[in-house]
């Protein structure tokens, strides 16, 4: 079988626009290869938020993280990016994240260009380094990649936010320059924003699609027209299950039960994945009369 990296190369090579829900852990990640989704991406904010219950304000570490991925790749046959964050440390820790991201099963991962400890890109707070610290970053993990880590690099700027859309055009062209696979250049405003960035830099580019965040939430038409490969919505499905849980919670606390908002019980064991091991189980079953 090719290894995650090949098939992701080869699924964009073959695809106009990847639409990527997001996952959080195991169980995210098999019900988005479940329902027929190539691809995901493991947002740092899901797992910051579902693994330690904290914010993405660089609380959670790379062990974490990395411990997140195996259990996210094992779960679902989908290919899947991940956040590698700024790398974890100075150049020598991104090369190390990388190789951890590949051996774990991610097809991809993403560095960014923050300022150690990083923020969500659609939050206050976001610094970005210097240009040269943030091509280092890039260099090394594509130096990583060719020493023989397996895996594409998503290299993301957050310059937008404090340094305008020029100065974030140009970080991305040096990504690209540096051999990064794939690029993400956070929080562009407007549709404009959006086109300029396909179109002044050449490359595979994927949108970040946050619910009430900077980006305009447009169409996979639209997203295509521009030239956007890949569409990631972020915390559509954690935003989905912290809103269920919620309210199950208060019709709980009122005395009732929440039985009209929940699976029947057969549809639940199936989703886990109870009917597919029976299923498995069935090949090794005693057949002594």
């Amino acid at each position: 079988m090719s290894s995650p990296a090949a098939r992701l190369r080869a699924h964009l090579a073959s695809t106009p626009l990847t639409v990527m829900p997001c996952c959080f852990d195991g169980l995210s990640a098999k019900l988005i290869g479940d329902a027929g989704f190539p691809v995901t991406f493991m947002s740092g904010f899901a797992v910051s938020a579902a693994r330690i219950g904290a914010p993405d304000t660089g609380l959670i570490s790379y062990g974490e993280m990395v411990d997140t991925g195996r259990n996210v790749c094992a779960a679902t046959g989908a290919m899947v990016i991940g956040d590698g964050d700024t790398g974890y440390g100075n150049a020598l820790n991104v090369k190390r994240t990388v190789r951890g991201y590949a051996q774990a099963g991610f097809a991809a991962i993403m560095i960014e260009d923050q300022v150690a400890p990083k923020r969500c890109g659609h939050t206050r707070g976001k610094l970005v380094v210097d240009r040269t610290e943030a091509v280092n970053r890039i260099k090394a993990a594509v130096d990583a990649r060719e020493e023989g880590a397996d895996i594409l690099i998503l290299a993301r700027t957050d310059a937008r936010h404090g340094h305008g859309l020029d100065e974030a055009l140009e970080r991305a062209a040096a990504f690209r320059d540096a051999g990064a696979d794939l690029l993400f250049v956070e929080a562009p405003q407007s549709v404009e924003e959006m086109e300029r960035i396909c179109r002044e830099v050449p490359g595979i580019h994927m949108a970040n699609l946050v619910e009430g965040g900077a980006t305009p939430l447009l169409s996979h038409a639209e997203l295509q027209r521009i030239g956007y490969r890949l569409a990631a919505y972020p915390l559509t499905l954690l935003s989905a299950v912290t809103r269920a849980m919620q309210e199950a919670l208060q019709v709980i606390k009122a005395g009732q039960h929440p039985d009209a908002a929940l699976l029947d019980f057969p549809s639940l064991r199936k989703a886990v994945g109870f009917d597919a091991y029976y299923e498995e189980e069935a090949n090794y079953a005693d057949r002594r009369d």
